[in-house]
């Protein structure tokens, strides 16, 4: 199997909702980095803290949060997926879309690096309390 092909199967996998097949093929000590600037920044290390650490958290704060590829670019062992986050934050009740990159580092058919590249200013536009920015 391909690089390409490993995280084709992880995107098909969030697609469906299957956070399982999502993080299986993540190495036990691979390097998850949330961008600076985006609510769930810092670096996770293996399925377990970034399923926690990540993925949980998006699935509290945020309703129909999604991320539809684009393009995926196979470097070999480095592949790139662009595509766009979409979602509506639960607190606000407001949307957003948010253009991504994601760089996935493969080796062995096992993930043992990925880093969010993200236009977060849309997120955090999100996820503000517009009400509580007027009464300031």
């Amino acid at each position: 199997m391909s690089a390409a092909d490993v995280i084709r199967a992880h995107y098909e996998a969030s697609t469906q909702g299957d956070l399982d097949r999502m993080l299986a093929p993540l190495a036990p000590d691979a390097r998850w980095t949330e961008a600076a600037g985006f609510p769930y920044a810092g670096t996770y290390t293996g399925a377990g803290e970034v399923a926690t650490g990540v993925f949980a958290r998006i699935g509290a704060d945020w309703e129909d949060y999604r991320f539809d590829l684009e393009e995926l670019v196979d470097g070999g062992t480095t592949v790139v997926g662009v595509g766009t986050y979409s979602g509506v934050f639960r607190a606000t009740g407001r949307a957003m879309t948010a253009r991504v990159a994601h760089v996935w580092h493969v080796s062995d058919d096992r993930v043992t690096r990925f880093e969010q590249i993200v236009d977060s200013v849309p997120v955090a536009a999100a996820m503000h309390n517009r009400q509580a920015q007027d009464a300031a």
